[in-house]
């Protein structure tokens, strides 16, 4: 098996980035800040787009959406 390091964040690794709850952690998850997949039942935030908003350099479009978060 080759060793390689994940391009995916969990919720779990936004809670402890940002030192915040698993409900809050769920909510920006869900708040289309920035791109997440679902695989079934989970959701995975990749890297990169996360890193973007999370330094304000947010390529993510969705007009419906304000670069302010409130949880």
């Amino acid at each position: 098996m080759k060793n390689y390091v994940s391009e995916v964040y969990d919720v779990s690794d936004l809670q402890n980035i940002l030192d915040i709850g698993r409900k809050q952690a769920y909510q920006l998850a869900n708040s289309n800040a920035f791109h997440t997949i679902k695989v079934g039942s989970r959701i995975k935030i990749p890297k990169s787009t996360f890193n973007q908003w999370l330094t304000g350099q947010q390529t993510y479009s969705n007009p419906s959406v304000s670069n302010k978060i409130e949880i």
